[in-house]
């Protein structure tokens, strides 16, 4: 594997330094603490032609990768500006509608969708189904028009699902008793946000992020052949094509917001006087933050490669599980070495360390906790019995 960039990627991974001069942190914590979604900052990326990076150019997109589109997102987090809408939409929606999408679905998504012009949520999570995603919303045939279903439901935590004009569900179209695989039976529909029996409801979360996530309710929602991707309970193969790319760009995400904390943590060292000299002389201080950009580094490294093989159509799981993994715990490690440093300083709105904690904090925790990811580590890699 060859980890050097070309002058494509290196570009990509740069972007953020430009974006920043137009759109910078202030903007991006006023819009994360007004719960205000940040439009023109993503209209300027979908302008700049980063939104529809993993999209076929047929549709109006760039027919880039994985390692593209997380390279993006790390050197945007890089600046303390991560666009998590890109996880949701980009990512996980807009690129498996280009992969697995009608020829019909595809043109009539995807050319806006690259423009900015709608956006996509998706929606697997559910209170009683959460890790356990074999449990999810039933899809069930129509007794009015053989031809089309009817959902019914509830997911939670949905980012971006009240603003997005579209929404990826993750259904079960065959019961899990009567499917001979439990992975059997699985359905994923397109649909219209503001079509008839959706519902949704805000969560009031602690995290200060402009995404906000939701509870959404279906309630007899009509489907019909136009919003099924793939095929009617095929669609589980289709689903776990996006749950990797989730966690190499929540990787990247926490490695740049880890790499961003740090910096600032190293400019503060350097500028703060205590005593005879900078603080910065401190070994005290020096190894925590020298350790943080350590493991800051290996983490990426680890995300990398995940992507790489993902964009060789390579198994991939073991690593975007360890990059995950590794990613969230380094980014905790390196935001609270930089609040060491800091010190008061660190919990004040005006340096705005502290802000950024809560945000790699959660993902230990989601999209997949990380007790899950080792657990899946252990059984897949190391052979060890099944735990749950």
């Amino acid at each position: 594997m060859d980890f050097t960039l070309s002058d494509e990627q290196r570009m990509i991974y740069e972007y953020g330094k430009s974006l920043v001069k137009q759109f910078d942190r202030a903007y991006w914590v006023e819009k994360a603490r007004q719960r205000a979604f940040p439009a023109e900052m993503y209209q300027q990326a979908a302008d700049d032609g980063f939104v529809g990076m993993m999209v076929d150019e047929k549709y109006g997109g760039a027919g880039l990768g994985m390692l593209e589109m997380a390279l993006l997102q790390e050197g945007l987090s890089n600046e303390g500006i991560p666009l998590l809408s890109l996880i949701v939409g980009a990512t996980m929606s807009m690129s498996l509608i280009s992969d697995h999408g009608t020829e019909e679905q595809k043109q009539a998504y995807l050319p806006g969708a690259c423009r900015g012009d709608i956006r996509f949520c998706f929606a697997v999570t559910e209170a009683d189904a959460g890790t356990n995603t074999i449990n999810v919303t039933s899809l069930t045939r129509s007794v009015k028009d053989k031809g089309r279903y009817v959902l019914n439901g509830r997911k939670t935590f949905i980012t971006d699902a009240e603003c997005a004009e579209y929404m990826i569900v993750v259904t079960r179209s065959t019961p899990l008793k009567e499917a001979q695989r439990k992975t059997d039976g699985f359905t994923l529909v397109l649909i219209d946000t503001k079509v008839a029996g959706i519902e949704v409801h805000p969560i009031d979360i602690s995290i200060e992020v402009p995404e906000d996530k939701y509870t959404v309710f279906f309630d007899d929602v009509d489907v019909g052949p136009e919003n099924i991707i793939g095929e009617v309970d095929r669609g589980f193969e289709i689903l776990f094509e996006s749950l990797n790319p989730e966690r190499i760009i929540i990787s990247a995400v926490c490695c740049g917001l880890g790499r961003y904390a740090l910096n600032r943590a190293v400019e503060y060292a350097n500028e703060r006087v205590v005593f005879n000299g900078p603080i910065g002389a401190y070994q005290a201080l020096q190894h925590p933050l020298a350790r943080g950009k350590t493991e800051i580094e290996m983490a990426s490294l680890m995300m990398r490669k995940a992507a790489w093989l993902f964009d060789r159509g390579e198994p991939c799981g073991s690593e975007s599980n360890m990059a995950k993994y590794a990613s969230s715990e380094a980014g905790i490690y390196a935001v609270d070495a930089a609040l060491q440093c800091f010190g008061g300083n660190g919990f004040t709105k005006e340096y705005g360390i502290f802000d950024i904690y809560p945000i790699v904090r959660l993902f230990r925790t989601a999209p997949l906790n990380s007790e899950m990811v080792l657990n899946y580590i252990a059984e897949r890699d190391l052979g060890l019995p099944r735990s749950y």
